[in-house]
């Protein structure tokens, strides 16, 4: 009970009050959103470009299928989707539809919601308004059909699809997006006005749940009132006005409380964090296609933290990062068919709005989000790769020669949706050797959402066969792990390291010392304190390995040149490569070797990785 009480401080008594007062209105309907009057919408809701083609291909999804998650194929037929249809299980909502209060997030008939949220994102607005824009009109004849059947298949407020305060935000940054593609930004049809304030009133109502989440629902949902007020506002709306004015003031809070001192965001993940950068991004460019008031300067300061950390995050030639925390597989600005795994069109987009220049000037295909988007910039050159300190966050990145490990240890200024302090992760020539294991679903049969998020799925240390903090809920831990004996980074010639340590709730304690030096990388591990057992786990990247054991631990080897030897002055129990599960995309998974060491002493484990790529 202590650490539960313990737990609701840290997430912060006003953001838990405004939970719960908003969920005891919604289950007995008493809440202002229960009571939104939706006003009828209807086509035509884009209208032709006037604008030069751009010399830009267009995205390819669309067409004939649908690429969901960045990798499930639905076929179309030439047929407007199934709205509220789990496309992979043949699962609808029961009609007539109940209103979007009296659905739950997780029904285990219909199963993941994410899946059919995912075909009313409305990224294919920005795919039919691309091949419009490039003179094809049946896209345009399109997109309001698709547009129409819609509004037709999700009255308002009606059926999932209007359950999520962000969903519906993402739904105006996309219709934005081919606003600004069309070139329609100026003089909107009234039928785009009118979906676009049916969309602003359901955000509206409840964002402030949104916001007590401190996540990307409150930046979404800020951006999209932002965007969605000015736009009406611009129409001649009032009300539009009171909602930019609204999203404002929403934007600079979030970007103030979300964003830490060092760029980190607040849910600890690199996905989220492009998700809510590419948020920022759309709000920028629009604000200065309508050449509205700027924000203020401590917000862009803020921002261009953010842009810097996560360009420090990602391999230029490849735009991957590390899997660190956790990934729903969401891609807010789908303007290229760039890999879903390169973050560099996103990054350049960024760069270029709050650093004035570019990040990649040998990447084409990173300029498309600038000239879809109309964003110029000359050429010019990024910033450059070192080591980072991002202790605000809790990550250190350090670098040697072709080598970067990230370091992940227990810095919580919010909730951790990941049980993975200690976790590294090792890059060398852009190659993943080590890796975290990723996501997968939040609502899956069986549901597996323990195992992702738990320690056994990081490069750390688990235990007495338990997570490192205390399960709480689906999406929450508690008593929450505090950094102990935190290095900084030290560099002497080749040789950079760093270190840190926490004791956990039960009194085990994990320290854990890198050292990486030229084509070498050195973790030393000390563990005490725990009951039964620690296992020290290596996820590996998928390859043949060959295991040995000696005298002091166990050596592996591969066949494209790396070396591990594990080895200690205890002994060790058990030491074996066992198959786990990875999930590079949302709702895939793959088998993954797993090098587990387990002891039952306490004392200090050395592996030793060399490699000669």
């Amino acid at each position: 009970m202590f650490y539960k009480i313990r737990t609701a401080f840290d997430l912060g008594i006003k953001n838990i009050i405004t939970v719960l007062w908003y969920k005891i209105r919604i289950q007995y309907s008493i809440h202002p959103a229960c009571r939104l009057k939706p006003k009828l919408a209807s086509g035509p809701f884009f209208k032709r470009s006037l604008s030069s083609p751009l010399e830009i291909l267009p995205l390819s999804n669309w067409t004939h299928s649908a690429l969901l998650f960045s990798h499930i194929e639905i076929p179309l037929h030439s047929q407007t989707p199934e709205w509220t249809t789990n496309l992979l299980t043949g699962e609808s909502f029961t009609l007539p539809l109940k209103p979007w209060w009296k659905i739950s997030d997780f029904d285990e008939k219909v199963g993941d919601i994410k899946i059919i949220w995912e075909m009313s994102r409305m990224n294919w607005v920005i795919a039919f308004a691309q091949r419009a824009r490039n003179g094809d009109l049946n896209s345009l004849i399109n997109l309001n059909k698709w547009l129409e059947d819609w509004l037709e298949k999700n009255p308002p407020y009606l059926g999932p699809n209007w359950k999520c305060g962000q969903e519906a935000s993402i739904r105006i940054i996309n219709l934005c997006c081919g606003a600004l593609i069309l070139e329609n930004d100026g003089n909107t049809t009234k039928g785009l006005q009118k979906l676009i304030e049916l969309h602003i009133r359901r955000i509206a109502a409840t964002v402030s749940y949104g916001v007590a989440q401190d996540n990307n629902h409150g930046t979404s949902e800020a951006a999209a009132l932002f965007i969605g007020g000015s736009w009406l506002a611009a129409a001649g709306s009032y009300d539009g006005k009171q909602f930019e004015e609204l999203g404002r003031r929403l934007l600079e809070n979030r970007a103030s409380n979300l964003i830490l001192k060092d760029g980190s965001f607040s849910q600890y993940s690199l996905n989220y964090h492009r998700m809510v950068l590419d948020t920022f991004s759309i709000v920028e460019v629009w604000r200065r296609k309508l050449d509205v008031k700027p924000l203020s300067d401590a917000y862009y300061e803020s921002i261009s933290k953010a842009t810097s950390w996560l360009y420090q995050m990602i391999c230029p030639k490849s735009g991957y990062g590390p899997n660190l925390g956790a990934n729903d597989g969401s891609l807010l600005l789908q303007l290229t068919d760039s890999s879903y795994m390169d973050f560099r069109p996103s990054i350049q987009l960024a760069t270029a709005l709050f650093l004035n220049r570019k990040a990649y000037n040998d990447s084409p295909s990173c300029d498309h989000h600038l000239s879809w988007l109309g964003v110029s910039l000359k050429q010019s050159s990024g910033d450059q790769y070192k080591n980072c300190d991002f202790d605000s966050g809790g990550y250190k990145v350090i670098r040697s020669y072709d080598a970067t490990v990230f370091f992940r240890y227990p810095r919580f200024k919010f909730r951790p949706s990941q049980s993975d302090a200690m976790h590294i992760d090792l890059w060398v020539n852009g190659f993943n050797f080590l890796s975290d294991a990723g996501s997968f679903s939040y609502n899956s049969a069986p549901d597996m959402s323990s195992y992702f998020s738990g320690t056994e799925s990081h490069n750390t240390i688990q235990f007495d066969d338990r997570d490192q903090m205390p399960r709480l809920g689906r999406f929450l831990f508690g008593n929450w792990l505090k950094v102990t004996n935190v290095s900084p980074i030290s560099v002497q010639d080749d040789d950079v390291c760093c270190s840190a340590s926490y004791l956990d709730f039960r009194g085990a304690s994990h320290s854990r010392k890198i050292n990486l030096s030229g084509s070498s990388l050195k973790v030393i591990d000390k563990v005490e304190g725990f009951m039964k057992k620690a296992v020290l786990r290596w996820r590996l990247s998928d390859n043949k390995w060959t295991l040995k054991h000696t005298e002091h631990g166990v050596e592996l080897s591969n066949d494209i040149g790396f070396n591990m030897v594990v080895s200690s002055g205890i002994s060790f129990t058990r030491a074996n490569i066992v198959k786990g599960w990875q999930s590079l995309f949302y709702m895939k998974k793959e088998l993954a070797p797993i090098l587990e060491i387990e002891m039952i002493d306490a004392g200090t484990i050395t592996t030793n990785i060399n490699w000669s790529l």
